[in-house]
């Protein structure tokens, strides 16, 4: 497993022991904030975009909350690693390949947050994945 408890085994707080668990807190912090700095401008474009925006970056945060406890099991890096693709793939289901050329070029300009994002969440899927088969 690649969760240990730090402290006395009652401690509710439990840090990677895997120095690649920092890595998948980092990726799920970025694109977690992102998300959620993004969903008030969102909402100008689509209500129901900024919801699911709000919500996708709290479920990334909430994630990071969890496994930092000792209640986070090592079944849940499959679920955190499906959570990441599922979003990544929303990126496509919401928008269509046209959503998809815009989200990243708005403007004319590359859209640097949406890259970022995405490269995050697929970082974090490989790096949950690694951590899983550890």
């Amino acid at each position: 497993m690649s969760v240990s408890n730090t402290r006395a085994n009652d401690s509710l707080v439990s840090l990677p022991a895997n120095p690649v668990g920092y890595v998948a807190i980092l990726l799920a912090a970025v694109t977690g904030v992102i998300h959620l700095f993004l969903a008030p401008q969102v909402q100008g474009f689509s209500q129901t975009l900024a919801i699911l925006f709000a919500l996708n970056g709290a479920g990334f945060v909430g994630g990071i909350l969890v496994y930092l406890t000792r209640y986070w099991r090592r079944e849940l890096f499959l679920v955190a690693a499906g959570y990441a693709l599922v979003t990544f793939l929303a990126f496509f289901f919401f928008g269509g390949f046209e959503g998809f050329v815009s989200a990243f070029y708005m403007g004319g300009e590359l859209n640097v947050m949406a890259v970022v994002s995405k490269a995050a969440e697929v970082l974090f899927a490989v790096v949950t994945l690694y951590l899983y088969s550890e």
